[in-house]
Order: structure tokens, then C-alpha cells, then sequence
């Protein structure tokens, strides 16, 4: 009997990382339904990056309030989490705090580890009270209706549930240890604890163990449900933001590439000596592509997928979009929420049909509209703004190009503007001869 917690505890814990590792396999399934895209080079830059933007949050703090909190929230909850590892331990083997051994070393960890907790729910509570009191325009445009919204509030509750459990685990543990209760020797420091504590005095014994057992199993089954979580939240990027930012674009972020299809039919145009109607054989043959943009999740290469998974849904891109702040249906936000749940329903398509069977949808149109492409001006504010270097431009300019080289549905003026480019070598409908007549006005 004594070993019953013992083998329930152990499978929970199978139960839990196991669920999530299936999940995170189907995650790394679907991002690979993308097209290749070689990220290889330039390795130290892209740890430089990734040290950078995902561990040190140096984009975070453009935003000091919100980056200071987002700070404070991120590296306690790690930190804190920690002693996950002195949990499992103790919960598969029976033993109570393993680490005391290290004495003040442990002291100082579990004092550091209750002031962090504190700083998480106090920032938490702010997070909270900016999304539901304050209520920031970002927060509130319509892509963040429904399971977005509730999303973001349910994983603020979790965090607050998770540390209170933290504080009222060590709170009822002091109380043992005082008592001189079996097992509960006296170790750690508690700064934050030793004030909830004397909630507790005057309890029994068996009422401490029984809250202090009951703290401490919800506490890390918090964790596990926490863990499995993340799959179906935009949390998710807790951890795809290591990888997101390491295969980030190095390019300027102006540059935008070339279809190399089409760079190579206008070197063909422009060498006197290629003959125009030869059929192209070996890797040029290979290189055609078989259709120019994207119209569907499956045509966009594996890392802008990756940047899908990763969205924080922080609303930054969107709030700094020019298109956006003049009222045009556009929303980069929108556009990565999109192609994550179209990349999804593809996902389960899968699951259910062992492969993907024609759904009828895709994500232009059904998901994305024209209307939303053809607004973007290309500025690159979203993706200088994002805190984990997502480029929803990319996905807008591969869906652009969609529509204008295998659909021809570029809207009037652009398609005017094309023309007279082809026809006046400039985007004005004026005669190369005539360009000049402004000036002997």
C-alpha cells in the first residue's frame, strides 16, 4: 500500500510527457508539410539571434512595461519549475526535498524560487488587468474573439493557480518542519511563505500533511496539464520561439526573394544567345516549379509553418501596421492565426485519413482573403516589430504571388501600373519622350 502514490505518481508523469511528446510530434509532422528551405547557414549569427530574441527577450523590452513584465513571468516560471526536478524525484522514490543536502545552496534556491513566484502572480495580475480592465485596442480586434480571447485569460489563471499552489505547499511544509512532523526536516528559506503560514496555526498534523500532500499533488499534475496545454494554445511558443528565431531570415528585412523560375526566364529574355524555344532538361527541368506562390499552407516553405506555430498572438505586428491603424481589414496577427488553423485542419486530415484527402478548402480565400494580401504595403513593420522574428509578410507576398502569376487577379491599378511599365518604362502613363515637359512649364 505504501507504494501506491509511489506508482501513481510515476504513471502520471508517463502519462503526461508521453501525451505531449505525441503532440509535439504531430506539430514537427505538419510544419514539414512546408517546402524546403535551406536555414543551414551562418550557425553563430543564428545563435547570436536565438541567445538574443528568445532567451534574453531583447525585442520584448521596446515595450518596457510589458517587456519588464514579460520578463519577470518568463524566467521565474522557469526558474521556478526547477524544482520540478526535486519533485519527480522525491514523488518516484518516496523521499522528501532530496536536495536539503546542499544546505544554504538550497536555502537560497527555495527563498529565490517563493520571490519569483510572488514577482509571476504579480505580474500575472497586471497582464490580466490590461487584457480584461484596461483592455488594450490590441487585445480586442475581432481575430481575438472567442477561443483566442479565452485562450489568453485561461493560461493567466493557470499561472496564478500554479503559483499559489507553490506558496501554500512551502506555507503548510514550515508549518510541519515547526512541529518536528516525520520527514519534514527542516530545510529551505521562506520569504514569501513564512506570511501565509500562520494561516495554518493551530492545524494537526494530519490536516498540514493532508494540505501539504494535497498542494503538492496539484501542483505538479498543474504542471503536466500546463505541459499538454501548450499544444492546443498559442503558448506554444514558449518553446517553438528557440527554433523560430534560429531559422529567422538574415537577409535584410527589406530584401525580398526571387522566384528562381522566374529569374531565370528573364536571364533567358536577356542573353542573345539562348534559344527560347529549347525544353529545359536536368536541374533546370527539376527547378520548375509547379505552381508560382502559395494558395494553400502546403505551398509555404517549412519555416513561415514554423513562424505559424509560433505566434504569440501578442497583437504587436497588427498595432504597428499602417494598414491596420487606417482601417483596412488587414491584421498580420490574423494572417499567422490563419495559416496556423488552416495548417491544423490539414494536420487532422491527415490524422483521420492516414493521408490528405481533398478537403475542398485551402487558405487563400477561405481563410484569407484578396482583400487582406492587397492591402499590405510591404513596409516590414510586422516583422521588425515581432518578439520572436515571425515574418507574415513572407506568407503575404507568396499568396500575392499566387494570385497575380497563376490567377492573373491583380487588382486594376496595379495590373495598369504593370503595363505601363512594360510599355513607358515607368509606373506613370506618360511617354518616355514626354517625361521631361514638366520642366519648360
Amino acid at each position: 500500500m505504501q507504494y501506491i502514490p509511489n506508482i501513481l505518481f510515476v504513471i502520471a508523469l508517463i502519462a503526461g510527457i508521453g501525451y505531449f511528446v505525441k503532440n509535439i510530434r504531430k506539430v514537427i509532422r505538419n510544419i514539414r508539410l512546408g517546402k524546403d528551405v535551406d536555414r543551414s547557414d551562418n550557425k553563430k549569427e543564428r545563435l547570436k539571434n536565438m541567445a538574443m530574441v528568445a532567451l534574453g527577450q531583447s525585442k520584448m523590452v521596446r515595450r518596457p512595461i510589458a517587456g519588464f513584465l514579460h520578463i519577470i513571468v518568463y524566467i521565474g516560471f522557469l526558474i521556478i519549475n526547477i524544482e520540478v526536478l526535486e519533485i519527480i524525484i522525491d514523488g518516484i522514490f518516496s523521499t522528501h526535498r532530496i536536495f536539503a543536502f546542499l544546505g544554504g545552496v538550497y536555502d537560497f534556491l527555495i527563498g529565490s524560487f517563493e520571490i519569483l513566484a510572488l514577482l509571476v502572480f504579480v505580474g500575472v495580475v497586471v497582464f490580466w488587468i490590461r487584457r480584461n480592465v484596461i483592455k488594450l485596442k490590441r487585445f480586442w480586434n475581432p481575430e481575438m474573439k472567442g477561443w483566442p480571447k479565452n485562450d489568453g485569460n485561461f493560461i493567466l489563471y493557470f499561472e496564478m493557480v500554479l503559483m499559489t499552489l507553490f506558496l501554500v505547499m512551502n506555507a503548510a511544509d514550515l508549518q510541519l518542519q515547526n512541529l518536528g512532523a516525520e520527514h519534514y526536516i527542516k530545510a529551505g528559506a521562506y520569504p514569501v511563505s513564512q506570511f501565509i503560514s500562520p494561516l495554518f496555526e493551530g492545524f494537526s498534523e494530519t490536516t498540514l500533511f493532508i494540505i501539504e500532500r494535497t498542494a503538492w499533488w496539484l501542483h505538479i499534475l498543474g504542471i503536466l496539464v500546463f505541459l499538454n496545454y501548450l499544444y492546443f494554445s498559442k503558448h506554444l511558443h514558449i518553446i517553438l520561439a528557440f527554433p523560430n528565431t534560429y531559422y529567422e531570415n538574415l537577409n535584410p528585412k527589406g530584401q525580398l526573394d526571387n522566384l528562381e523560375a522566374v529569374t531565370k526566364e528573364v536571364m533567358l529574355m536577356m542573353d542573345p544567345n539562348a534559344d527560347p524555344f529549347a525544353a529545359p532538361t536536368g536541374d533546370e527541368a527539376e527547378a520548375e516549379p509547379e505552381k508560382f506562390g502559395a494558395s494553400d499552407v502546403t505551398d509555404l516553405n517549412w519555416v513561415q509553418l514554423l513562424n505559424a506555430y509560433t505566434c504569440t498572438e501578442c497583437g504587436r505586428c497588427t498595432s504597428e501596421c499602417p494598414a491596420n491603424q487606417t482601417g483596412k481589414i488587414l491584421s498580420p496577427r490574423k494572417i499567422m492565426m490563419d495559416t496556423r488553423d488552416r495548417l491544423k485542419e490539414v494536420g487532422d486530415n491527415i490524422d483521420k485519413n492516414g493521408s490528405f484527402v481533398d478537403d475542398g478548402k485551402q487558405l487563400l480565400n477561405d481563410y484569407i482573403s484578396a482583400e487582406e494580401l492587397w492591402a499590405c504595403t510591404s513596409c516590414n513593420a510586422c516583422v521588425e516589430t515581432c518578439p520572436v522574428g515571425i515574418s507574415p509578410l513572407s506568407i503575404i507576398v507568396d499568396m500575392r504571388r499566387y494570385l497575380v502569376m497563376e490567377q492573373s487577379a491583380a487588382p486594376s491599378d496595379l495590373n495598369n501600373m504593370m503595363s505601363n511599365i512594360e510599355n513607358n518604362g515607368a509606373p506613370w502613363p506618360f511617354n518616355q519622350m514626354d517625361r521631361l515637359n514638366w520642366s519648360n512649364e
